[in-house]
């Protein structure tokens, strides 16, 4: 299965491709995969979305649109508050657990459906659905922390990420302002990352080629979020533009914050490896093995992460099986952890707190050692 996406994926994007290895997991991707494939044949399910799955689209985008209408009708200024910050934060909660697996394919089983709640969950957050799409699928997906060939892994000056960045004076104290420069992270992304992108500027280490249409429907959808987040409201109100434009930046401080503490502890970790190329573009691991090194999974057993996170919790789990809708993740962990176990395959999973200490702990080591050090996952 591995083959068939890669095989896609070469034919879409020109980047730095890499020779995996033979090891241990490709016995335990190919045992997973056939352990996943009776548990959905005995049981008579699609991987695609439930019902479970058709209630959770349906209940976010009534709240993203509930709130966004007594966000326009409050009549007080706390209210207005309150709403704003509610509406934001449900467009990213849809996001999460439509958005995703839309983009994967799986949300729900028809194909343009799947397009379309892609599309519309995204550009709701003034993002391009498009270039997102692309990032994800064909290069974080296959070549998840490698650099060069993982659009997420980032050449940030202001953060130290890798080892062939150089470490700079300021870098040492990177895991004290980190939380600070993290409530820019949505402002950044809608006004200059995907923007920058149209004229070949970015801090990631690869390139993405925007087509023309694409970058139309980028400005676009841009304006129009302009439009319903700022522009709707300062006609509608009478608060004035200035707590109108307040609450925008709050609302993106918010959504900036979740996203990376949700995100970031995943692969920004000192628990997982940054694989470093070979001469021969040999990655030294098989792609199954690549996974579950690279990726921390935190409460995965959490129904209430689950529900509200998309299954963004279980990373590892998502990245061997993105076919599988995340409204299932909770059914096959059992058989995840059982043929990890029975092959000798780690499968690094924590509680949320010891997830974010290793992400700190990251930061620390990587502005302070030219190398750093791996620590050593402890289950």
């Amino acid at each position: 299965m591995f083959s068939v996406i890669l095989s896609v994926y070469k034919k879409k994007i020109r980047m730095n491709r890499l020779k995996f290895s033979k090891d241990q997991g490709l016995t335990f991707y190919k045992e997973l995969n056939e352990r996943i494939d009776e548990y959905f044949k005995v049981n008579g399910r699609e991987r695609t979305g439930n019902g479970k799955m058709y209630f959770k689209i349906i209940m976010y985008f009534s709240l993203d649109f509930l709130f966004y209408f007594l966000m326009i009708n409050s009549t007080s200024l706390v209210m207005f508050y309150v709403c704003y910050l509610l509406m934001g934060l449900f467009v990213l909660m849809t996001a999460f657990n439509v958005s995703h697996d839309a983009a994967h394919g799986v949300a729900v089983k028809s194909k343009f459906w799947n397009k379309v709640l892609f599309s519309m969950s995204f550009n709701l957050q003034g993002n391009n659905a498009y270039v997102w799409g692309k990032n994800h699928n064909e290069s974080h997906h296959l070549y998840t922390n490698v650099e060069g060939s993982d659009i997420d892994v980032l050449h940030n000056p202001l953060f130290r990420m890798t080892e062939t960045q150089k470490l700079k004076w300021f870098h040492r104290y990177q895991y004290l302002y980190a939380p600070l420069l993290y409530l820019l992270y949505s402002l950044n992304w809608f006004l200059f990352r995907e923007s920058l992108m149209i004229i070949n500027v970015s801090s990631r280490t690869i390139k993405i080629k925007i087509p023309p249409f694409e970058i139309v429907k980028l400005v676009f959808f841009k304006l129009v979020y302009i439009g319903f987040m700022l522009v709707v409201p300062i006609y509608l109100h009478d608060f004035g533009w200035k707590h109108i434009l307040l609450a925008f930046i709050l609302n993106h401080f918010l959504v900036s914050i979740v996203f990376v503490a949700v995100l970031g502890v995943s692969h920004l970790s000192d628990f997982v490896e940054h694989p470093e190329v070979g001469e021969n573009r040999e990655i030294g691991m098989s792609w199954p093995t690549l996974q579950m090194k690279t990726s921390v999974d935190y409460n995965s057993d959490s129904v209430f992460f689950n529900w509200t996170l998309g299954g963004f919790n279980a990373h590892a789990l998502h990245h061997l099986l993105p076919n599988v809708c995340h409204v299932h993740y909770l059914e096959i962990l059992p058989i995840f952890r059982e043929v990890a176990e029975k092959n000798g395959i780690v499968y690094m999973e924590t509680g949320y707190w010891n997830s974010l200490k290793a992400h700190f702990r990251f930061l620390y080591k990587r502005g302070h050692f030219e190398h750093m050090p791996i620590q050593q996952f402890e289950s």
